[in-house]
């Protein structure tokens, strides 16, 4: 019986197990699929908690339920992975070698990369990335009041890159709803040189916050922050100050690809672009946020590489040239 496994049941890691089980005859190939827990966030609904639209139940489900009949799904953080050994070591549940490996690691926020900032987090200081957060950020915007809201991007890359300015057209939104938004001042401080990445869509979306009354701080290095004077501070000296603070901290890949010599210092596995494999591993293929793909860290992004991975790998498992290929930036 010859082993696929893959590690990471989020929204890449569901989409393989689903393509590959369908192909794959299960009297000759075992699926097996490694993740920490079984809860799936619908983490695109992270962003409308805060405002009621979305409520925390509508964007918790079981992992397991999006999982097809004859994968095994094992229930267990990683603590190494070695592509020499072609072996995985979990915490709890031992050991499991493979055939054929699918990365899909993700990424997270780190907020305590930024000085001084866990010292003010769910205080002054809130996020919207994580389940948690986004709870208490409700809680928060149920008790501001009006005054200076800061949106700050530390840096770049990041889950989403327009959640952001989401975030700050449903606070204009919300903030007038509630009969507050003369009384807030919103600012979007990013170190991108304008509202987005790229320039169509920089215009159109700096064209939105001058109409939504949304000024705009670009070039903005985070450097640090001060809760207590309420105040970020850039590298270069600028400083904002701020009465609520609504970070998107930096974004780093998992702390164990970094601990086990796959990832690079942020924990974003180096890959060809196009192919979607690491240099020299031409049984492992990775997608989603873990990677270091120029792409945009987003489902739509692994839904789309999942295409490219299945049709490769399912070319590799027959003998035959594997052709399909990523553009290296988004599909």
């Amino acid at each position: 019986m010859k082993k696929l496994v893959i590690l990471g049941a989020g929204c890449g890691g569901t989409i393989m197990a689903n393509k590959m089980r369908k192909d794959l005859d299960p009297l000759e190939w075992s699926i097996t699929i490694i993740d920490k827990d079984n809860i799936h966030y619908y983490q695109p609904g992270f962003l409308f908690v805060p405002f009621g639209i979305n409520t925390p139940k509508e964007i918790k489900k079981s992992k397991r339920e999006f999982l097809p009949t004859g994968v095994d799904f094992v229930i267990s953080a990683l603590t190494n992975v070695d592509w020499d050994k072609q072996e995985i070591t979990t915490a709890t549940k031992g050991k499991f070698k493979y055939d054929v490996l699918i990365m899909s690691t993700g990424c997270d926020i780190r907020p305590e990369e930024i000085e001084g900032m866990t010292e003010g987090w769910n205080k002054n200081i809130f996020g919207f990335y994580r389940y948690d957060d986004c709870l208490e950020m409700k809680k928060a915007l149920r008790q501001f009041k009006g005054g200076k809201m800061v949106i700050n991007i530390a840096e770049m890359p990041i889950k989403c890159p327009v959640a952001p300015l989401e975030f700050a057209f449903l606070a204009d939104w919300w903030l007038t709803e509630q009969g507050l938004r003369d009384k807030t001042e919103i600012q979007f401080v990013t170190p991108l040189s304008g509202a987005f990445t790229k320039p169509v869509a920089t215009k159109v979306l700096t064209s939105a916050c001058v109409d939504k009354n949304v000024n705009i701080i670009p070039n903005f290095s985070l450097g640090s922050v001060d809760s207590e004077k309420k105040v970020i501070s850039s590298y270069d000296g600028t400083e904002v100050d701020y009465d609520m603070l609504v970070s998107i901290p930096p974004n780093f890949g998992s702390q164990v690809m970094i601990d086990c010599g796959i990832g690079d210092p942020m924990g974003y596995i180096p890959i060809d672009k196009h192919t979607l494999q690491p240099a020299g591993r031409d049984n492992v293929w990775v997608l989603g946020d873990g990677t270091n793909a120029p792409t945009s860290k987003a489902g739509a992004v692994a839904h789309y590489q999942a295409d490219i991975l299945h049709e490769n790998i399912m070319a590799y498992i027959s003998g035959e040239s594997q052709h399909a290929r990523s553009d290296g930036h988004a599909l």
